[in-house]
C-alpha cells in the first residue's frame, strides 16, 4: 500500500464511482446511503490443538498473517480451560487481524483477483454463507494461496477464516454488493 494520503484503492474507487450508484438504482433505493457497503474485514487463524503444548505454533500463524494482511495481528484467548484438550483459561489459541479503509479495500482486490483463483480445484465461493445481518464468512483451507507467502518457508500450512463484514437492509443486498465487486459466486443450477 502506498504511504500517500491521497491514495485511494482501485476497487474502492470503482465502488465509490461505479457500484455505488448501480446498486442504488438496480436495488430501487432511495438514498445513496441505503447503498450496501462493506465495513471491514476480519482475517482469523486458528492455531490447532499443537498451540496449548507449544506457544511458537501461534507465533508462526502471527507470522504467517502479519505477511498476508499487512497489519499486525492480535492474539486469541481461550475463553474457558478445557481439561480433556489442556487447554486453561487465557492460553493464546489464535490469532485475528481487522482490516478497515483502504487496507480494506487493498486485501479484498488481491483475494479475489490472485489468492482465490490460485486455488487448487476451485469451483466459486458459497452463496449460502450469508449471516441474519448481511455479513459474508468463508474459510480457506490454504494460506500459502497468498502470494507474499514464500512457500520454502513455510513450515505448516494453515486454514483461515474471512469475515466481510456488509452494512446492509438485507441479505439480498450484501450478495449483489459482492457480486458488483466480482466475488467468484458458485452459479446455481438446476437438475
Amino acid at each position: 500500500m502506498s504511504e500517500d494520503l491521497n491514495y485511494i484503492p482501485r476497487l474502492q474507487q470503482q465502488y465509490n464511482e461505479v457500484i455505488q450508484k448501480e446498486l442504488l438504482s438496480n436495488l430501487k433505493l432511495n438514498n445513496i446511503f441505503e447503498v450496501p457497503k462493506i465495513s471491514k474485514v476480519v482475517i482469523n487463524i486458528g492455531a490447532g490443538s499443537q498451540s496449548v503444548s507449544d506457544s511458537k505454533k501461534v507465533n508462526d500463524a502471527a507470522a504467517a498473517l502479519e505477511l498476508i494482511s499487512g497489519q499486525k495481528p492480535v492474539k486469541t484467548a481461550a475463553k474457558k480451560a478445557i481439561a480433556g484438550f489442556k487447554l486453561r483459561e487465557g492460553m493464546a489459541v489464535g490469532v485475528k487481524v481487522t482490516l478497515r479503509k483502504a487496507q480494506m479495500y487493498e486485501f479484498i482486490d488481491r483475494l479475489i483477483n490472485i489468492a482465490l483463483p490460485r486455488i487448487k480445484d476451485f469451483r466459486g465461493l458459497s452463496p449460502k454463507a450469508f449471516d441474519k445481518f448481511g455479513n459474508y464468512t468463508f474459510g480457506v483451507k490454504e494460506h500459502i494461496i497468498f502470494p507474499e507467502v514464500n512457500f520454502d518457508k513455510v513450515d505448516k500450512i494453515r486454514g483461515l477464516d474471512i469475515t466481510i463484514v456488509i452494512k446492509s437492509i438485507k441479505q439480498q443486498d450484501s450478495f449483489e454488493l459482492l457480486k458488483k465487486l466480482n466475488f467468484p459466486f458458485k452459479s446455481s443450477r438446476s437438475n
